[in-house]
């Protein structure tokens, strides 16, 4: 198997990510290609897989998407803010013309597989992964298997309270379904509206600005403990990668929990809410472990 060559695509809202690697992780090629229409994206990526000879496909997909492979619409994007892409057939757009098997799930769930596989949570069962960018999402790995249930985790969506000191107009965010969830207050477009279309990277330096965006970070920490009681929480994205602020949430979340939780974890709270450890490669990576099952199965 370590010698198979695999086939990986990261399909984002923004780009696709086409690569080809091997089960132990070792990437091969990639490349990046704009995300635009399903015809145009998706004919692109065929045609860059078409000649390199891959096994299998491991697709982690931006969602919604419908990831329990019992459903009739498995594959499928489902009711994403990106018309264009509603109810397209990722991955039977991949599967049929590529003629090889594929694994799919979504983008965050793969980045966690990533991690779990390669990266600093090798070994363990139940992780969070979180990724803040232009959106939030959560993979989540419970018992050793990621969790679909009747989607899949939008955890990015759960609801805040807001501080005190929130500059955003009551009823307003950078969600357009939700005033006061993670998302809608911490991710880019939340940041650009807050702060006169600055990025989160441009705001790093404001001390007020950090805290406010690791309070409500804090508050969604304690959150994932108290639910999923993971070993380990890892945070990558945009956002968590061009500022301070999981450094900073880790306290913030201490003070939401106020010592409830008496666990070696919540002792080392350093080495357990953590940046992503494989250098932006948690997601290829990811899906190249996704193709080794799909080449299995």
């Amino acid at each position: 198997m370590d010698k198979v060559l695999l086939g990986a695509l990261e399909a984002g809202g923004t780009k696709m990510v086409c690569a080809t690697g091997y089960a132990d992780g070792t990437v091969a090629e990639r490349i990046s290609i704009p995300t635009t229409t399903p015809d145009s994206t998706m004919e692109q990526v065929a045609a860059w897989f078409e000649d390199k000879g891959v096994a299998a496909v491991g697709i982690g997909a931006f969602g919604p998407t419908a990831v329990n492979s019992a459903d009739e619409r498995f594959g499928h994007i489902l009711e994403t803010p990106k018309t264009a892409w509603r109810y397209f057939d990722m991955l039977g757009s991949v599967q049929g013309r590529l003629g090889v098997p594929c694994g799919y799930d979504t983008d965050v769930n793969v980045a966690c597989l990533g991690e779990v596989t390669f990266g600093c949570a090798r070994g363990l069962t139940d992780v969070v992964y979180l990724t803040i960018g232009t959106g939030v999402g959560a993979g989540v790995l419970s018992n050793g298997n990621l969790v679909h249930g009747n989607m899949h985790p939008e955890a990015g969506h759960i609801m805040l309270v807001r501080d005190a000191h929130e500059t955003l107009p009551a009823g307003e965010s950078g969600c357009p379904f939700h005033a006061s969830c993670l998302e809608g207050l911490i991710a880019g477009p939340g940041i650009a509206k807050r702060w006169d279309g600055k990025s989160a990277g441009e705001m790093a330096g404001d001390a007020e600005a950090m805290d406010l965006l690791a309070g409500y970070l804090g508050q969604a920490l304690a959150t994932f403990i108290l639910c999923y009681a993971p070993q380990k929480i890892i945070i990558g994205g945009g956002v968590a990668d061009h500022t301070p602020i999981v450094g900073l949430a880790r306290a913030k979340c201490a003070e939401q929990l106020n010592g409830y939780l008496v666990t070696p974890e919540m002792a080392d709270l350093d080495t357990y809410i953590v940046n992503n450890s494989l250098e932006g490669r948690q997601g290829i990576m990811g899906c190249l472990e996704l193709a080794r099952r799909a080449l299995e199965a």
